[in-house]
């Protein structure tokens, strides 16, 4: 066995030699990762989106509305965090290191936007230089304009539609449904009961029963569309056993007389 004073000795001889070569510069304190100059900071997700026109309905006014495309578009820039390009959350300055990146990012928003509205709009809206916030706000306006009178003109619409007037339920319903959307969107909101009023409204008369009914049972709308639906199949299939019926009378009736013959 080695004696103490000797491995003493030996432990300081290491110990000197390596401070020796850290001073020298011939030891690293530290690993270094010869991959570290390659990596690349991560890539935005708004680069990996793709099909937009799948996930956000054009937006014209009629068959999409308004607030129906800023709920999908804002919901589509939470996915992608790009919420700030549509907010009045300010961009930072050109001079600022990150200032490329926003306005390519930026600008791809802007694509979105104008990928999403219809020709019309689009012709309205489309400008050179234009930031997506401003597009934005370009499209605001445009819907939020003279809000007095379109508000006059679609509630006048709301109060005169009626089940006689459109093609089927289906069709009634969607019309009262779009409507009070464009009402909501101009600071004119329907209230479910207002609107399951008015479509009760304007049913038809052999509609009348299950009209009251619905009134006074308060229910959603969803309810209220289903009760409706109920009865139209309800009464049609009373029409088509009536009809049977009376068939068979007709055929009886023409057998008593030929047999009275």
């Amino acid at each position: 066995m080695e004696q103490p004073e000797k491995v003493s000795s030996m432990v300081k001889s290491v110990g000197f030699s390596l401070i020796k070569m850290v001073t020298e510069g011939n030891l690293l304190t530290t690993p270094q990762n010869p991959l570290a100059g390659d990596i690349k900071p991560a890539l935005h997700p708004a680069y990996t989106a793709s099909n937009i026109q799948n996930k956000i309905c054009t937006l014209d006014g009629t068959d999409t509305i308004y607030s129906s495309w800023v709920k999908l578009f804002k919901l589509h820039s939470k996915a992608y965090k790009v919420l700030d390009h549509i907010d009045d959350t300010p961009g930072p300055d050109a001079d600022d290191p990150s200032f490329p990146q926003w306005a390519e990012i930026d600008a791809l928003v802007l694509q979105w936007i104008y990928s999403t509205i219809s020709k019309d709009l689009l012709s309205r809206t489309l400008e050179d230089d234009s930031t997506a916030y401003q597009a934005w706000t370009k499209i605001y306006d445009i819907f939020m304009c003279n809000k007095q009178s379109r508000a006059a003109t679609l509630e006048h619409e709301f109060r005169n539609t009626t089940l006689a007037g459109c093609g089927n339920l289906d069709e009634y319903c969607k019309n009262h449904k779009e409507i009070a959307g464009q009402l909501g969107d101009l600071d004119q909101p329907v209230s479910v009961t207002r609107l399951v009023m008015q479509m009760v409204r304007g049913l038809s008369v052999e509609l009348d029963t299950i009209g009251t009914i619905i009134n006074n049972s308060c229910p959603t709308w969803d309810e209220a569309r289903q009760m409706v639906q109920k009865e139209q199949q309800r009464l049609g299939l009373f029409k088509k056993l009536a009809a049977r019926g009376s068939k068979i009378a007709r055929k009886k009736l023409g057998s008593k007389n030929l047999d009275s013959k």
